[in-house]
């Protein structure tokens, strides 16, 4: 499914057919009120309106549905991530980097809660390369990191991680709009990073 050689592009490049979609979808939505654990393929089957044989024929295993609906999801950063690396201006680089781990996290408050607290899709994605090489990507980027694979760096990467995954979840926010989540997260986290305001202000 997923190559597990290092890839600027390791999620946007996949080809979903229309039925892997539809499946991809009905998986997250069913992840997010049971559970992975608590998901079988008949109900995603059963969601979808097919038979629990056309499930398997796009996906065998649900672990290789976590795997996709991640890279579905991730998928989203590719651009702004490679955006990134290629921008001398690292404030600038960082600052939108930012803003757009910010935006994603903001629309998709649900999916972040199922991403950072469902036990299966935290091992899953833990062991799965591709996923653990992107993510040192993108947080060597946040943290101006030239690598990320120091202990340092690593604890920094997980407590930024929490701080964004923990706020748009958090109780305390769940009736603020998203605009205004957004634009308070973006703030808070650029004083956190130490990140100078832009020149025009």
């Amino acid at each position: 499914m997923l190559a597990d050689t290092p890839s600027p592009r390791p999620f946007s490049t996949i080809r979903w057919t229309a039925a892997q979609q539809r499946t991809m979808t009905a998986a997250l939505d069913l992840f997010g009120m049971h559970g992975v654990s608590g998901t079988s393929l008949q109900m995603i089957a059963d969601m979808v309106g097919v038979t629990k044989a056309a499930v398997y024929y796009q996906f065998k295993t649900k672990e290789e549905i976590v795997i996709a609906v991640a890279a579905n999801e991730l998928a989203i950063l590719e651009d702004a991530l490679l955006a990134a690396e290629a921008e001398p201006e690292r404030p600038h680089a960082r600052r939108v980097l930012l803003t757009r781990v910010i935006d994603l996290a903001v629309t998709r408050r649900r999916w972040v809660s199922t991403l950072t607290n469902d036990p299966v899709i935290i091992r899953v994605l833990g062991e799965h390369e591709p996923f653990r090489h992107f993510m040192s990507r993108l947080y060597a980027v946040l943290l101006d990191e030239r690598e990320a694979d120091d202990t340092v760096a690593r604890v920094s990467a997980a407590v930024l991680s929490a701080a964004i995954a923990g706020s748009v979840v958090n109780p305390l926010v769940t009736e603020l709009d998203d605009e205004t989540l957004r634009t308070t997260l973006i703030q808070l986290t650029q004083r956190m990073l130490d990140l100078p305001d832009p020149p025009n202000g």
